[in-house]
């Protein structure tokens, strides 16, 4: 495993508080606490993966990294608003939203499934955190994002050689894989990120999955652009043994950016 990077690599004393984007910020504060959630994720792994001690070994070191970036995210966030509380927001996220830590099977259906699972999610991170550093002008967020954002492309490779280990056991079809991959990026829209955005921005007015998670995708997508779209998808393809430079990857990810493009208009509209 490569050098970790700790919180006392940030040059705090260099935020900006003028350059906040307080938008932005609302998803920052979401970000942090699912990231800090990731204990939940090694649990779940390690009981899918629990004869697999070098798999196991591997997750419990992505989690542990995970965690970090959830403290990184929720001490910027408490410094462009001093008001919020990270460890009652994640307390309220915790109570509201808990994964099935008692499952001994992968809910993807095998355990390739599950690592093109995680293959996806680490695609869609580093791409957003990418997007992040970005776009945003303030200084200390641009460079937590930058080391997030490395990290995750790092876990995705991480889950890759996994994957590729476990399809000499467990082969899976190209078109399964496929499936499995965008069924993980329509759990984007679920309850964990809605609960998050809500607990996250202190639970203002009552709770309601479509409305919040429309708020935290409004927001969110609001600092993509074709690039980081193009990037992560083709990561993500890869995992699903498709080049991810060709035709096919070029079409999905130009349908996808259209997609959001449209999207961004009826998200408005519910997250009022």
């Amino acid at each position: 495993m490569s050098h970790r990077w700790t919180l006392d690599d940030i040059p705090w004393d260099r935020f900006d508080p003028s350059k906040v984007d307080p938008e932005l910020l609302r998803a920052v504060k979401a970000a942090a606490l699912v990231e800090h959630n990731a204990d939940d994720y090694v649990t779940y792994l390690c009981n899918v993966f629990a004869d697999d001690a070098e798999f196991c070994g591997v997750a419990r070191w992505w989690g542990e990294e995970e965690v970090q970036h959830g403290r990184a995210l929720a001490r910027w966030a408490q410094l462009a608003d001093p008001g919020f509380d990270p460890a009652l927001a994640l307390k309220r996220f915790n109570e509201g939203f808990r994964l099935p830590l008692d499952a001994t099977a992968s809910v993807r259906g095998s355990r390739s499934g599950e690592l093109v699972a995680r293959c996806v999610v680490e695609c869609g991170t580093s791409s957003f955190y990418s997007a992040i550093r970005d776009a945003t002008d303030e200084p200390v967020l641009k460079i937590v994002a930058g080391k997030i954002a490395a990290d995750e492309f790092r876990h995705f490779k991480l889950f890759y050689d996994h994957l590729h280990r476990y399809l000499q056991r467990q082969p899976l079809s190209r078109m399964r894989r496929l499936l499995v991959a965008l069924g993980r990026m329509q759990e984007a829209s679920d309850d964990e990120l809605a609960m998050a955005y809500w607990c996250g921005n202190g639970c203002e007015g009552s709770y309601d999955r479509k409305r919040q998670s429309a708020a935290y995708e409004l927001r969110a997508s609001s600092v993509y652009r074709f690039g980081h779209i193009q990037r992560g998808l083709g990561m993500a393809l890869k995992a699903c043994d498709i080049d991810p430079q060709g035709r096919f990857s070029r079409w999905f990810a130009a349908l996808i950016w259209r997609v959001m493009q449209w999207r961004r208009g009826r998200l408005a509209a519910i997250a009022t």
